[in-house]
C-alpha cells in the first residue's frame, strides 16, 4: 500500500515526464481557420510588392520577373543564401578573375555575373532557354537587393512578419503507386495544415493535381475533402511551392530511374564484353529482370524525346483540394506564374482551373484569362438531381453554367471574329473545341445520374456546343454515403451515349488507387486519427500500449482483480488529467456558489414571508 502513490503524487509525476502538456493535449484538436502567414512566402508577387510599396522601392518592367527567374534556376535554395549571392558575397568565388564583378558602378547587380550564380547547385529543371542567353538581361537595383537580404538575414533580430523565406512549406510525406506512375505528395503549411498533391506521370508527359484551399466548402457528397469543410485559402505562394515540391521529387525519380538503367548497362558490359548501347539497350529488354519502371530507354527516337519530356511537369490542374474560384485572385496569380516564359513556361492551354460552379468567377477567368482550360464539375444532367449531390448547386441553375462554359470556349474565337469584323461558323465551333478548352467532369455512381436516360439528358446538353466530356470513375473514399462505381461495360454505354450528341466523351484513366488516389483522403484519415481523446497513461508510461479514451479507462475501473478493493483507493490509482480539467473545476465552484445564492435567498425570501 505504501508504494501506491497518492493523487497529489501521480500527478506531479505526470507533469514532470511531460514538460508541456498543453502542447500534447493541443496536438489533438483540429484547426479551423488559418495563422497569418508568418515568414512570408517570397514566391507570392502580391505580398512582396506590398512590401516593397511600404519601403518606397519602385521596380522597373521585368526587374521582379528576373529576380524570379534567377531563383527558379537556382533551384529555391535558401533565401538568405541566395540573396548573399547576388550581393557578391558568394559570387567572387564563381568569377574569379572576371572584370564585370557582382555589382556594377552603379550600385547593380550585372546580368553577365548573374548568369553564372549557382551553377554547381542542382536547378529546377525548365524548358525554357531564353534565360540563358548572355547579356540580354536587366539589372537588379541595389535598394532591391538591400531590402531583400534585410527581410531574408537569418542574424535579423525582428520577428518573422517582417521575414520572407524562399519555402515556407515543406513535404510531410509522398507515397508512389506500384506501377510508378502516380506519386502522392502531402505538403505541410507552416500553420501546420496539411493540402494535398497528385503527381500523374502519363506517356510522354507529367502531370501535376494542386489544391487552392485547405478544405473546401463546397461539401460533395462524394468527396471526401468535403467532409473537412474549409479551412482557409492558399496564397499563390504556397499553391507555387507545389510545384517546386513535385518537381524536386520528379527530378529525382528521374535519376534514380537513370541510376537504375546505368548499373544494368554496367552489369551487362561485365557479362558479353562489348559497349556498343544499342546492343545492351536490347539485352536489357530481354532480361527478365529488369521491371518497367527500370527498363532503359529504347532505339526508338520518339520513345526517348517522350521519356526526356518525363522530367518536367508540363502539366497542372487544379483539382485538388478546395474550390478553386472561391480563392481567385490567388489562383489566378498563380496560373500567371505558370505560364510566365522565364519560370515555369507551361503552355496555356496546359494549365487547367476546375470549378464546381461559380458562375461570376467562370465569367471573371474568361475576361481575365481565357488561354487556360476551364473543367465544370457538372456530375449530374439536371438540377434535381445535382442539388442531391452538391448541395451548392441550389440557386445555380444548370443552363447558366453550360452557358459560362461555353462562352470560355468560344473567348478567343469571338475575339478573333470580332477583329475581323465576320463571325464564327460551325466548322471554327468545332476547331475551338478540339483545343479542350472547356471540359465537363462527371463522376460515374451507381444511381440515378448514371443511368442511360441521364446519359442522354447530358448528351442534349451538349448539343450543338462540342463540348467534351470527361467521365471519371468513382474512388472509393470514407464518406457518409455508401457510394460504388458503376462496371466498365456500363460506363462504355454511357460514353456512346454522349458521343452521339457530337459531344467528345472520354473516360478518364484511374491511377493511384492503391494509395488512396482520391484527393483530400489522407488529411481526413489523418484528422480521424487525431481527433481520438489522448489517455496521458498512453503518453510517457505506455507507449507500445493501445491508446485509450477516458470513457474507456473509466468502464475498466474496479474491474480488474488486481487492483485493491477499496473503491477510494482505486479512484487515486486511475485518475487522469484531461484537458478539461481546470474547466470543470471552475464549472464546479460556480455551481456550488450559485447553489448557495439561491438557498440563501430562498430562505431571506421565506423569513421575510413571515414577518408579515
Amino acid at each position: 500500500i505504501e508504494s501506491i502513490p497518492t493523487q497529489t503524487t501521480y500527478r506531479r509525476n505526470c507533469l514532470q515526464a511531460i514538460p508541456n502538456r498543453e502542447t500534447m493535449t493541443s496536438a489533438t484538436k483540429v484547426k479551423r481557420t488559418r495563422d497569418p502567414l508568418s515568414p512570408k512566402p517570397i514566391l507570392d508577387r502580391t505580398i512582396l510588392l506590398n512590401s516593397l510599396k511600404s519601403r518606397g522601392i519602385v521596380l522597373k518592367n521585368g526587374q521582379l520577373d528576373l529576380f524570379y527567374q534567377l531563383l527558379h534556376r537556382s533551384g529555391y535554395p535558401p533565401l538568405h543564401e541566395f540573396v548573399g549571392e547576388l550581393r557578391g558575397e558568394g559570387a567572387a568565388n564563381t568569377i574569379d578573375g572576371d572584370e564585370n564583378s557582382s555589382l556594377s558602378a552603379n550600385g547593380s547587380v550585372a546580368s553577365s555575373s548573374i548568369n553564372v550564380i549557382n551553377q554547381n547547385k542542382n536547378p529546377i529543371l525548365t524548358k525554357n532557354s531564353i534565360s540563358s542567353r548572355p547579356g540580354r538581361l536587366p539589372q537588379l537595383p541595389k535598394a532591391f537587393l538591400d531590402f531583400l537580404y534585410d527581410v531574408s538575414c537569418q542574424c535579423d533580430t525582428r520577428d518573422n512578419e517582417t521575414k520572407f523565406v524562399s519555402l515556407t512549406s515543406k513535404v510531410q510525406m509522398h507515397q508512389t503507386s506500384a506501377d510508378g506512375t502516380t506519386t502522392k505528395i502531402a505538403v505541410e503549411l507552416q500553420d501546420g495544415h496539411v493540402v494535398e498533391s497528385v503527381l500523374m506521370r502519363h506517356e510522354g508527359r507529367a502531370t501535376l493535381c494542386v489544391s487552392s484551399q485547405v478544405g473546401c466548402a463546397m461539401g460533395c457528397t462524394f468527396c471526401a475533402t468535403g467532409t473537412m469543410g474549409i479551412r482557409g485559402n492558399l496564397c499563390s505562394g504556397e499553391i507555387l511551392e507545389q510545384l517546386v515540391h513535385a518537381s524536386k521529387i520528379l527530378l529525382l525519380s528521374h535519376e534514380v530511374k537513370g541510376r537504375l538503367w546505368e548499373s544494368q548497362v554496367s552489369e551487362l558490359e561485365i557479362d558479353f564484353g562489348y559497349k556498343d548501347k544499342n546492343f545492351l539497350r536490347i539485352k536489357c529488354d530481354e532480361r527478365s529482370d529488369v521491371t518497367d519502371a527500370t527498363k532503359p530507354r529504347t532505339n526508338s527516337r520518339k520513345k526517348i524525346q517522350k521519356e526526356k519530356r518525363m522530367d518536367l511537369i508540363r502539366n497542372v490542374v487544379f483539382m485538388g483540394m478546395g474550390e478553386p474560384l472561391n480563392n481567385y485572385s490567388n489562383v489566378l496569380i498563380a496560373c500567371r506564374a505558370m505560364i510566365d516564359r522565364r519560370t515555369w513556361n507551361l503552355a496555356h492551354n496546359r494549365v487547367t482551373v476546375s470549378t464546381v460552379g461559380v458562375v461570376s468567377r467562370m465569367r471573371d477567368l474568361t475576361r481575365d484569362l481565357p488561354e487556360v482550360n476551364l473543367a465544370l464539375s457538372l456530375h449530374a444532367p439536371n438540377q434535381a438531381m445535382r442539388e442531391k449531390i452538391v448541395p451548392s448547386a441550389k440557386g445555380t441553375p444548370i443552363k447558366s453554367l453550360i452557358e459560362a462554359l461555353d462562352e470560355h470556349m468560344m473567348a478567343l474565337t469571338k475575339r478573333k471574329a470580332e477583329a475581323s469584323g465576320v463571325g464564327f461558323n460551325l466548322e471554327e465551333r468545332q476547331i475551338a473545341s478540339k483545343k479542350k478548352r472547356a471540359m465537363i467532369e462527371y463522376v460515374m455512381l451507381v444511381g440515378d445520374t448514371s443511368t442511360i436516360e441521364a446519359a442522354h439528358q447530358l448528351g442534349k446538353l451538349c448539343e450543338g456546343r462540342h463540348l467534351v466530356v470527361n467521365l471519371i470513375p468513382y474512388n472509393k473514399t470514407d464518406v457518409k454515403d455508401k457510394l460504388s462505381c458503376p462496371t466498365e461495360e456500363h460506363m462504355l454505354h454511357f460514353r456512346d451515349v454522349v458521343s452521339s450528341y457530337g459531344a467528345f466523351c472520354t473516360i478518364r484513366r484511374t491511377m493511384g488507387a492503391d494509395i488512396a488516389g482520391a484527393c483530400g483522403q489522407l488529411v481526413v484519415e489523418q484528422e480521424k486519427k487525431e481527433q481520438k481523446l489522448v489517455d496521458i497513461e498512453d503518453g510517457p508510461f505506455s507507449i507500445n500500449a493501445e491508446r485509450k479514451t477516458p470513457l474507456t479507462a473509466l468502464s475498466k475501473r474496479g474491474k480488474d482483480k488486481n487492483e485493491l478493493s477499496s473503491e477510494s483507493k482505486t479512484n487515486e490509482n486511475d485518475t487522469i488529467i484531461t484537458p478539461m480539467d481546470p474547466w470543470l473545476r471552475r464549472l464546479t465552484i460556480a455551481t456550488a456558489i450559485t447553489a448557495t445564492c439561491f438557498v440563501a435567498s430562498s430562505a431571506l425570501f421565506v423569513l421575510h414571508k413571515r414577518k408579515r
